[in-house]
C-alpha cells in the first residue's frame, strides 16, 4: 500500500513538473513572438524622409534683405523642453574623475508640467533676444517623451509675427526603451522663425547610421536650407542643421561634414552668402573642447571640429565669451555648474562675405541641455 501511495506521490509530481515547464516553454515562446512581433513592427514603420523633399514656407514676410545693414540670428536646441537642471537622458553615460560610472535615467521628459515650463522659458529667452531668424532644434510636435505637448504650434504662436519654416528629423515608431521609462514614439524636428521673405525651402538628408538597432534609436538626421531674396540679386542661403550625436569612431559625422561642406563651398562659389547655425555635436574648437570647469572626464561623444577642415572660404564663427559661457553640458547626470562636463557645440559657420560675430548666451542650461548662440551679421556689398 505504501508503495503505491508513493508511485503515485511521483507520478503526480512529475506530472507539475511537466505542467510547469508546459507553461515556461509556452511563455519563452510568447516572448518571441512578442519580441519578433515588435521588430516586424519597428521594421514595418522604419523609413527615411527623401532627400531635397521641399519645405513649406508659412507666414512668409515680404521683406527682402539688404547689403551692409545689421541683422541677427539665433540657434537654440530646446531639449523637446525635457532637461531641466535635473535632468539626466538614458542615452547619455560618462565618468566622475575619479573613474565613476555615470548614466542618465530617464527616457522621457519628468512630466507634462516640466514640458511647458521648460518650452516657454526657452521662448522667453528667445523673446528677449529680439533676433531677426531662429534656427531652433529638437521641437516636438506629437511625441510620448514630451506627454504630447505640441511644442511647435506653441512657438509658433509665440513669434506669429515671423514667418516660420519646420523639417522632420525625427519620426519613430513607439520605442519601448528604456523599459522603466520608454521613450514611444516621436515626431520632431528642426523649426525656424525669419523676418523676411524666404524664396524657397529645401530638406536635405544626411547620411545616417543604418545598422539595424541604431536606425531605430537615432534621429532621420538632415538640414533645413533656407534662400533669401538679397536686393543685390544673390541669395543669402540660411542653413538649419543639426548632426549625430551617438557616432561611435565618428564615421558618420564626418560623412555628414562632407555633405554639409559641398553644400556650402557650392553655394559661396556661386556668389551667394552662405550662414549655417545649429547642433553639430562637435566642439567647435580645441579651446573649447576642455575649456571649462568639471568634475568629470573628458566624454567619448565629443568630437572637435577645426577650421582645417572646413571649406574654402567659410569660417567658425568663434564666440567672443567662448571660454566663459559654454552652450552644451553633459546629461548623464543632474546640472550643477562646475560639476558636468561642458563645451561649445553650437553655434554657426558663415561664407567670408558674410562679416559675424558671436555671443553665447547665458541661460545656465535653465530650461535645455543647450544655451542659445546669438549671430549678428552683415551681408557684404
Amino acid at each position: 500500500m505504501k508503495e503505491k501511495v508513493k508511485r503515485d506521490s511521483q507520478a503526480e509530481t512529475k506530472k507539475r513538473i511537466q505542467i510547469v515547464l508546459k507553461i515556461l516553454v509556452g511563455l519563452i515562446l510568447l516572448a518571441l513572438l512578442c519580441i519578433a512581433g515588435y521588430i516586424i513592427y519597428m521594421q514595418a514603420n522604419y523609413y527615411r524622409i527623401e532627400d531635397h523633399a521641399k519645405l513649406e514656407v508659412r507666414n512668409n514676410p515680404k521683406q527682402t534683405l539688404r547689403t551692409g545693414e545689421a541683422y541677427t540670428a539665433v540657434t537654440y536646441n530646446i531639449g523637446f523642453g525635457a532637461y531641466g537642471p535635473d535632468y539626466s537622458f538614458f542615452m547619455d553615460t560618462g565618468e566622475m574623475a575619479d573613474g565613476t560610472e555615470t548614466a542618465g535615467e530617464y527616457g522621457k521628459a519628468v512630466s507634462r508640467e516640466s514640458v511647458e515650463r521648460n518650452t516657454a522659458g526657452a521662448a522667453k529667452e528667445l523673446e528677449k533676444l529680439r533676433a531677426d531668424f531662429l534656427l531652433l532644434q529638437e521641437v516636438d510636435v506629437e511625441a510620448d517623451r514630451s506627454y504630447h505637448v505640441n511644442q511647435a504650434e506653441e512657438l509658433k504662436d509665440k513669434f506669429a509675427d515671423y514667418g516660420n519654416v519646420f523639417a522632420n528629423n525625427f519620426h519613430s515608431a513607439y520605442l519601448f526603451y528604456p523599459f522603466s521609462d520608454p521613450h514611444g514614439a516621436v515626431e520632431a524636428g528642426l523649426l525656424n522663425f525669419t523676418r523676411y521673405q524666404i524664396a524657397e525651402a529645401e530638406r536635405r538628408s544626411y547620411p545616417v547610421d543604418n545598422s539595424f538597432v541604431t536606425k531605430f534609436t537615432d534621429l532621420d538626421r538632415c538640414f533645413a536650407v533656407m534662400r533669401l531674396p538679397v536686393e543685390n540679386g544673390r541669395e543669402l542661403v540660411l542653413i538649419n542643421s543639426h548632426m549625430s550625436a551617438y557616432d561611435e569612431g565618428g564615421k558618420i559625422r564626418l560623412q555628414q561634414l562632407e555633405l554639409l561642406n559641398s553644400v556650402m563651398e557650392e553655394e559661396y562659389q556661386a556668389g551667394n552668402y552662405v550662414i549655417v547655425g545649429g547642433d553639430f555635436n562637435h566642439a567647435l574648437g580645441e579651446a573649447v573642447a576642455e575649456g571649462f570647469p568639471s568634475k568629470q572626464r573628458f566624454p567619448a561623444w565629443v568630437s572637435i571640429l577645426t577650421q582645417e577642415e572646413m571649406a574654402k572660404g567659410i569660417s567658425i564663427v568663434r564666440a567672443e565669451n567662448e571660454l566663459e559661457v559654454p552652450t552644451c553640458r553633459g546629461a548623464d547626470i543632474p546640472y550643477t555648474k562646475g560639476v558636468n562636463f561642458t563645451t561649445v557645440v553650437d553655434g554657426f559657420l558663415v561664407s567670408e562675405n558674410v562679416k559675424a560675430e558671436a555671443e553665447n548666451i547665458d541661460t545656465d542650461f535653465g530650461y535645455s541641455d543647450h544655451n542659445p548662440v546669438m549671430l549678428r551679421f552683415e551681408l557684404e556689398k
